[in-house]
């Protein structure tokens, strides 16, 4: 039975696919997204997060830690070169402070885990949609659990980023409802900048998944003067055009993960840059409409 490390269990979303949905958020990603809002799906294995606002110095982490990782006399500080992960302290931490994002999982429990809102998903034409990170990074996984799913009547979805070898795409497609695929820039050498990588992967995955006749739904992530230009507009309706896919759902810039990235000690390279704001983001959807692309935004 295949495992993977589960970042995260979200329930009730209705953001993430049709109907009511559990998301389930797995560790890992071929990219990285300087804006990313989800820091913690970046780690190679579990982790630990730390939020000083939440601290209330009672000591409990330091006295749970046998690895002398805490210093909490002057401030606390989490020594993550003696860190072994163990997460002692994460249990002992009764303010939330301290917490654990990661924990392997097998298949068959995360079926049993998220059947248990098939009531819900029943009642909305809902489901449980693949998340991260990158789910498509871990194939067998996915088609273990939704071969699950779908047996029980319940419906999947996948979130990607679409830079996959193209293998995990055919594993996935016969178990699979749904396909929310983001597509970040055209411009090459801006992708590479933004995300670390190239995107011509992405593109050439987003040609055949148009040509395969899945139920696919493009995205993008819409942040301020980064990929919002009329070029990248222009570029990207010729390019959903061409692949006979006229339509995207854009998803506005927001700051709600930055802290998150304190909590990990991470470096946020993105600080200052504002959330896009309702104005702007429609005067980008009016943009697009005219080019003749559907377009939506997702709140």
């Amino acid at each position: 039975m295949e495992t993977a490390v589960v970042t995260n269990i979200q329930s009730y979303s209705i953001h993430d696919g049709p109907g009511i949905r559990t998301v389930v958020f797995l560790q890992g990603c071929p990219l990285r997204c300087r804006w990313c809002s989800n820091p913690e799906t970046l780690l190679d294995a579990p982790g630990i997060g730390f939020s000083a606002n939440l601290c209330q110095r009672c000591g409990r982490c330091k006295e749970a830690c046998n690895f002398n990782a805490f210093n909490i006399d002057e401030c606390h500080i989490i020594s993550r070169e003696h860190c072994t992960k163990c997460f002692a302290c994460a249990d002992a931490c009764f303010y939330g402070a301290i917490v654990r994002h990661g924990e392997e999982m097998t298949s068959h429990a995360l079926f049993e885990k998220t059947r248990r809102d098939k009531m819900f998903y029943d009642s909305s034409q809902g489901g449980v949609t693949f998340s991260g990170g990158e789910p498509l990074l871990k194939p067998k996984f996915i088609a273990e659990t939704s071969a699950m799913l779908l047996a029980d009547g319940i419906s999947t979805c996948i979130e990607t980023c679409g830079a996959v070898p193209w293998d995990a795409f055919e594993t996935l497609l016969p178990l699979t409802n749904h396909i929310y695929f983001d597509i970040k820039f055209m411009d090459k050498n801006k992708h590479i900048l933004f995300t670390g990588t190239t995107n011509e992967r992405i593109l050439e995955n987003a040609r055949r998944i148009s040509a395969s006749g899945a139920d696919v739904r493009f995205r993008r992530p819409l942040i301020p003067n980064v990929n919002d230009s009329i070029e990248e507009i222009e570029e990207t309706s010729r390019f959903l055009s061409e692949i006979g896919k006229p339509q995207i759902e854009l998803m506005p810039y927001h700051c709600m993960g930055v802290s998150k990235y304190a909590a990990l000690a991470i470096n946020y390279t993105m600080d200052g840059v504002p959330a896009m704001s309702a104005i702007a983001s429609e005067a980008i959807r009016e943009a697009y409409e005219k080019k003749g692309i559907k377009c939506t935004i997702s709140h």
